[in-house]
């Protein structure tokens, strides 16, 4: 195998062609069908939705957004089935959520079989958009588990149970794309030199972290855009560079966890 494929297509339709038991992990930020207080929020377009007004057309539209809440429950439980089977026993899975869906994704892993074992907030720091007389919409949220019982002896070490790391714009590939740092230090709870798999790549971010810390990696986008980004820059990290801001940098191994 090689150390990356990425799929081109729907993500239940390639998880169902995939073996029993074949990845060591699942990491993975899927479309949250969020952004809103109501259903006609969850219908509008993901720009509208997701970027604030200095940046809106900065970023492609992604799909599969807009589902209802009965819709996102009956979707999420059906992936994390399929996940849940092409998932070796004791490995883990982590999956992106925001405030909104934390309490639903906390009971949807479970409905798809996982064992529940927490949750990590990942602080964005003041990066966040302020509203004048609310608490700010600081932190994102991973909601993490085990297909069944997780030994202890898996060549993994203690990690931190809060992620901090401010959203920087040369790093950002994909509208709701997270801070390679950020995936670099929530791969590691896959045991080392395995195989993760993330069915939503979008921008690839999953799989360039997992490249960069000595893993391998399956993943799969629908968005055609978000696909090609995702290849180039997967295929960047495998020789050993990374794509910011419309240049590549050489990278040199660094266990610490620290983007160069």
């Amino acid at each position: 195998m090689t150390r990356w494929t990425l799929h081109r297509g729907e993500a239940l339709a390639t998880l169902a062609a995939m073996a029993p038991a074949s990845v060591d992990g699942v990491v993975t930020d899927p479309p949250y069908s969020s952004g809103g207080m109501v259903r006609g929020d969850r219908t509008a377009r993901t720009d509208d939705k997701y970027t604030s007004n200095g940046y809106k057309g900065r970023f492609e539209d992604f799909t599969g957004d807009n589902r209802d809440q009965r819709g996102f429950r009956y979707w999420c439980a059906l992936w994390l089935s399929e996940c849940l089977r092409i998932a070796k026993p004791g490995a883990p899975i982590a999956v992106f959520c925001d405030w909104r869906q934390l309490p639903e994704t906390c009971d949807l892993l479970q409905a798809g079989g996982w064992v529940w074992r927490g949750v990590v907030p990942w602080d964005k720091t003041g990066a966040c958009r302020p509203q004048k007389g609310r608490f700010a919409a600081q932190a994102e949220y991973v909601v993490w588990g085990s297909a069944g019982p997780m030994p202890l002896d898996r060549g993994v070490g203690c990690l931190p149970g809060v992620l901090r790391e401010s959203v920087k714009q040369h790093d950002k590939h994909h509208m709701t794309g997270k801070p390679t740092e950020v995936m670099r230090q929530i791969v590691r709870i896959v045991e080392p030199g395995g195989i993760v798999l993330d069915p939503f790549a979008g921008s690839g971010t999953t799989g360039v972290a997992a490249l960069l810390e000595g893993y391998r990696f399956v993943g799969c986008e629908l968005t055609q855009h978000y696909h090609d980004i995702a290849e180039r820059r997967l295929r960047a990290a495998a020789d050993g560079f990374t794509l910011r801001a419309g240049h590549r940098q050489r990278h040199e191994d660094d266990r610490q966890g620290r983007l160069l």
